[in-house]
């Protein structure tokens, strides 16, 4: 939907109660008092009290009033009830649509306050990621699908830390708030550990024993943590979570899987080990797109999964974000609407040419 749609429904909306009042005074005059009319004048201030403020809700209100004095004057009403019974149904029903919108304001204050609080909520938890990160330049794509919601049980980050660049990309088992609280403690536990941690599998493991003692019963975090250094290659550590795309300078692709299975966040027994990490290599011009099952699970009406490996080409544009908005807008064309379900992306693009010397931007 356009921006000039929604401009054009609330024109629509406002003219509604002149409109109706419009036409029932011209049948009114046409067919004679005999139908009784007058009293569906009523309806100005009634819509009027369903779209619009107190003050407009009060002048349609006057004005349904005037006109029912001017078409009872006219149809000579005010020598029976009827006329005094039409106009006390106007103004009833205007002090009622009054009331109404009066209310509707209240509320709809309230409800801008709570989505004001929970978008600065939802920007603190999800942060932008920097725009380059030592060697990495760094794009994200976030579409929940939850309505009206900036997130969902989708989670990313990524951190210039002493020890390399640090990634993780991870979705959480089901949706909802519980999804978001549980993506709160992955975030939380990773930005912590990634700057301490000497290494990617003890970074892994201190994220694991948050989600350990935070999550509750059978839920889970399928993750996958990236480490890239300056030795052109990432070292990857995945829990359950879909492989990486990996793009090559030469158009080629690849999906590096890990060594062996490993289970999900949150369901590892006490006392057993993690995933293995393993070394991919990674050299400047290449690209490693991270992503969650949102994606790559994404149907088209005809039941077809969304064929990542074959959309590679979009993401040659030189510009990371706009590659990656291409590829987005893909996946919507695919779908032919709203996702099912969230779906994250994080390209990483390995630059060609680094200044040692330069610090990361945000």
């Amino acid at each position: 939907m356009t921006d000039d749609e929604p401009r054009s429904g609330r024109r629509v909306l406002a003219w509604t109660p002149l409109v109706v009042m419009a036409v029932i005074a011209v049948v009114d005059v046409m067919v004679g008092p005999g139908i009784g009319l007058l009293p569906l004048v009523s309806l100005g201030p009634a819509f009027a009290g369903l779209t619009g403020g107190w003050r407009r809700t009060a002048a349609i209100g006057a004005l349904a009033l005037l006109l029912c004095v001017g078409l009872g004057l006219y149809n000579g009403l005010f020598v029976k009830p009827r006329g005094y019974t039409a106009m006390a149904s106007v103004a009833g029903v205007t002090g009622v649509g009054i009331a109404a919108a009066v209310a509707r304001s209240r509320r709809e204050a309230e409800l801008a306050n709570v989505r004001s609080i929970a978008e600065v909520a939802q920007r603190v938890l999800l942060r932008p990621v920097p725009l380059t990160a030592g060697p990495v330049q760094a794009a994200v794509s976030y579409t929940s699908a939850v309505a009206q919601a900036r997130i969902g049980g989708d989670l990313y980050e990524v951190v210039a830390s002493p020890h390399g660049v640090r990634v993780i990309l991870g979705d959480v088992q089901g949706k909802g708030l519980a999804a978001v609280e549980t993506a709160a403690v992955v975030l939380g536990a990773f930005r912590e550990a990634a700057y301490d941690e000497p290494d990617l599998v003890g970074l892994g493991e201190r994220v694991e024993r948050s989600v350990a003692r935070e999550l509750e019963g059978e839920r889970f975090v399928t993750a996958v943590l990236a480490e890239i250094g300056s030795d052109q290659e990432v070292v990857l550590l995945n829990y359950g979570h879909p492989a990486p795309l990996l793009v090559r300078r030469d158009g080629s692709t690849d999906f590096p899987e890990p060594p062996e299975f490993a289970l999900p966040l949150g369901l590892s027994a006490p006392g057993a080990g993690g995933p293995e990490p393993y070394r991919v290599a990674f050299a400047p011009g290449e690209q490693l797109l991270l992503y969650t099952d949102g994606v790559t699970e994404a149907r088209d009406r005809e039941g077809r999964f969304y064929p990542l490996g074959e959309r590679t080409h979009l993401l040659k544009e030189p510009d990371a974000h706009r590659a990656l908005e291409a590829l987005r807008e893909d996946l919507v064309r695919h779908t032919g609407g709203p996702p099912d379900d969230d779906a994250a992306m994080l390209l990483l693009r390995y630059q060609r040419h680094q200044d040692p010397g330069s610090a990361p931007t945000g």
